[in-house]
């Protein structure tokens, strides 16, 4: 009865905030971006579909837009007043469509065209981290060249090989012996011209929210994933009943402070806006290791940004009208100034 109570609750902020809009003029036609042409684009399909239905039912005109079988001219004239980004990695996450947007003048949700290019560059992500003093494990950048066989000695057994530029455990394996380099390689490259190879952390798997931007930006309740056998890959990601997700984590007041702490300058630190999510390890010694930082994360019934919402009584569409209604373009000029 109580959570039931919270829930309309809840939807009446949503609605009420829906009707204000951020200049008290509502939030207009708005449409709703997914599908896209990435490796996630069957992703993008669920969390775009969740957006909208969710947008809708807190009494925002929304409208789907599918920017992989719609063109710029579809959505230049489509009239949308602003829009929610519910697009996963290439084309989508990656700052293309923010640059696009920032052309056409339409308000966007998330982070600029800058601020998404990086962080859909995890190599350029942990070498930014790097530069701000901020923990993420080791690593190598593996090509074509690269001796494979050499990568275990510096890095240790086991470590991950990813390409490091896709998101949803596109194209990752964990390495457990030197005879899988190749293979991992070969899979990983399948996705990108660069491939990642990351010294494998032991410890909790945490992911922490982000909402906000700047001095402003605030982390939500971190979560504990825990997948079968430790392995947190497509299939338990988003479509398993498996998978276990304890949010808050059950963590001392003083880690899940500090995890909060880092996760929010690991924000700043790559000017992402808006929202985001956070993925890290806490190990043993309660030490913090950065993994990725997304800047259009999941919006699927599976999906860790909605449930971290929902543990400070914010239920999916106040999340989804509270993230629409920071949409903005990034791209300060003066001619857009005038």
């Amino acid at each position: 009865m109580m959570d039931a109570t919270m829930r309309e609750e809840s939807l009446r902020r949503a609605r009420t905030a829906a009707q204000a809009g951020p200049d008290g003029r509502g939030l207009g036609r708005v449409g709703v971006l997914y599908g896209g042409r990435s490796a996630e684009r069957e992703v993008s399909l669920m969390s775009g579909s969740g957006v909208h239905e969710a947008l809708c039912s807190a009494g925002v005109d929304a409208h789907l837009f599918d920017t992989g079988r719609q063109t710029f001219a579809d959505l230049e004239a489509s009239g949308f007043d602003r829009v929610f980004i519910a697009l996963h990695g290439r084309y989508g996450e990656d700052g293309t469509i923010q640059g696009a947007l920032e052309l056409l003048g339409i308000p966007y949700t998330g982070s600029g065209p800058a601020a998404s290019a990086i962080a859909m560059d995890k190599i350029t992500t942990k070498r930014i981290w790097l530069q701000h003093g901020l923990p993420t494990p080791d690593f190598a950048i593996l090509d074509e060249h690269t001796e494979l066989r050499r990568v275990p000695d510096n890095l240790g057994l086991p470590l991950i090989i990813k390409p490091p530029h896709e998101g949803s455990t596109v194209g990752i394996t964990k390495v457990r012996g030197y005879s899988d380099m190749k293979e991992a390689y070969a899979e990983a490259a399948r996705f990108d011209s660069e491939v990642l190879a990351e010294q494998f952390i032991t410890g909790r798997e945490l992911t922490v929210a982000l909402l906000g931007a700047g001095r402003a930006a605030r982390a939500l309740p971190v979560i504990e994933i825990v997948a079968p056998d430790g392995n947190y890959d497509y299939e338990h990601k988003y479509f398993s009943d498996e998978t276990q997700y304890f949010c808050p984590a059950d963590l001392p007041d003083a880690v899940s402070n500090e995890v909060r702490r880092v996760c929010v300058e690991a924000y700043r630190a790559l000017g992402c806006e808006g929202w985001g999510r956070a993925d890290l390890i806490l190990d043993a010694d309660q030490r913090i290791w950065l993994l990725e930082m997304n800047t259009s994360p999941g919006m699927t019934s599976h999906s860790l940004v909605p449930k971290a919402a929902q543990a400070e009584g914010m239920y999916y569409p106040e999340l989804c009208v509270t993230i629409l209604s920071q949409a903005a373009c990034k791209v300060r000029s003066p001619a857009r100034n005038t």
